[in-house]
């Protein structure tokens, strides 16, 4: 299980280092533009994601 969680981080890694690799200038623009929302807004962002992320898990369990 140990392994599992680890294997997950370091794929939530690498893909989280794809968009500042791949186009750093976009990337920094969007996290500048995340930077003036609301919280409420930044709330849903990370709930959506959340959401996302369960759905997948389950779908490849």
């Amino acid at each position: 299980m140990v392994r599992f969680i680890f294997a997950a981080l370091a794929l939530m890694l690498m893909l989280e280092g794809l968009m500042p690799l791949i186009a750093p200038t976009v990337w920094r623009q969007v996290f500048q533009r995340m930077t003036r929302w609301a919280d409420g807004q930044l709330r849903f962002a990370g709930l959506m994601s959340l959401l996302v992320g369960i759905i997948l898990f389950i779908l490849i369990k």
